[in-house]
């Protein structure tokens, strides 16, 4: 008969182990993200999939924060993660330290996930904006590549911790 596992069987690593354990080379930039239960659902995956930081830019919501917590689980305390008023300034810096800077948004020039080759080489810092205006229009020029997730349905766009999600389970299963 199948049984769930029970939380001690599921042999995870204490906030001090991965502190310490290599991290893939993926830093998430939230751009003016509203939702408190977005960012700690960023928080977990982030902890899920060993991504290296958040940077939280513009009006993101810090924490502690209750609402955070919520969806994120204890993951603020494992990941690291940092604040920055100016999205530009944040891609600025990690195009200085030799990301290539994504941007997940729907644009003219944006490419399928499914066509992207992500190279095991490079280091990426991904963007997730806006719950309703997406990415800011001033850091669009400064935006490497644009990706797109393929949708099939009526609706135009998933929740940003849904996309969030399934950028870093195919950022992080390339990477590692």
């Amino acid at each position: 008969m199948v049984q769930k596992l029970k939380l001690e069987e599921l042999n995870r690593i204490d906030v001090e182990t991965f502190k310490k354990v290599e991290k893939i080379p993926l830093v998430i930039i939230l751009d003016n993200l509203r939702s408190m239960h977005n960012v700690g659902a960023s928080f977990r995956t982030a902890d899920a999939f060993l991504i290296e930081k958040i940077i939280l830019c513009g009006i993101t919501p810090q924490p502690p924060h209750r609402e955070i917590h919520k969806a994120a689980l204890g993951a603020t305390e494992s990941v690291d993660w940092g604040h920055e008023s100016d999205i530009n300034t944040a891609i600025s810096d990690y195009k200085s330290r030799g990301y290539e800077i994504i941007g997940i948004e729907q644009t003219t020039d944006s490419v399928m996930i499914t066509d992207f080759t992500i190279d095991k080489s490079k280091k990426y810092a991904l963007i997730l904006g806006n719950e309703v205006e997406g990415i800011s229009d001033e850091a669009l020029p400064n935006i490497d590549t644009f990706l797109e997730i393929p949708q099939l349905g009526t609706k135009h766009s998933l929740n940003v911790s849904v996309c969030g999600g399934i950028v870093m389970w195919e950022f992080a299963k390339a990477l590692k």
